[in-house]
């Protein structure tokens, strides 16, 4: 795009300081927003049947966090997002997106890849779900993502594996020794 273009789209973004431990979106309303994360860690999850937060997604620097459907479908979200780390973003609302990408089609392509990009991720991470031991579904994570481990919770790690922290323990050690 050219410098005239980059700077019509930086006008539409919106800066935001979110502090440490903010829920941005609720589960039952309605996502948004799309926020670039510039600096900080967000996760997404939601609440299962018993009760117990299900870790779907960390998001770190350089990445984009939102509730796709909710954000384009305009129904309730069945997800919470929320700031592990005090943030820095710059988010998009539906109405200035779509101005965004009615004035710069080259947009649509760049938006495009990263649903692909996405769809990639949740693609391999189901088929890890499914097709992996609990401890390879640790190695793979901590080799796709290696700085989150050192500024997330143990127990959300335990959670986005499907696992119990104790057992995550036990995974952590067992590596450990070897």
């Amino acid at each position: 795009m050219s410098g005239e273009e980059l700077q019509y789209f930086d006008d539409l973004l919106e800066y935001k300081k979110v502090p440490k431990k903010t829920i941005l979106l609720h589960e039952g309303e309605i996502c948004n927003f799309e926020a670039y994360i510039i600096k900080g860690c967000i996760r997404t999850y939601y609440i299962d049947e018993k009760g117990m937060e299900v870790t779907l997604q960390f998001a770190v620097e350089d990445w984009w966090v939102s509730d796709i459907a909710s954000f384009h479908d305009h129904t309730p979200s069945s997800m919470f997002i929320e700031t592990l780390e005090d943030c820095e973003l710059l988010t998009l609302n539906p109405q200035t997106k779509d101005a965004a990408l009615a004035k710069l089609p080259k947009l649509e392509r760049v938006f495009r890849l990263m649903v692909q990009r996405n769809l990639s991720v949740l693609q391999s991470r189901l088929f890890k779900t499914i097709a992996t031991s609990a401890q390879d579904k640790y190695i793979d994570f901590i080799e796709r993502y290696p700085n989150i481990p050192q500024r997330v919770a143990q127990h959300y790690i335990a959670s986005y594996l499907g696992i119990s922290p104790e057992f995550l323990s036990k995974i952590r050690t067992r590596l450990s020794k070897k």
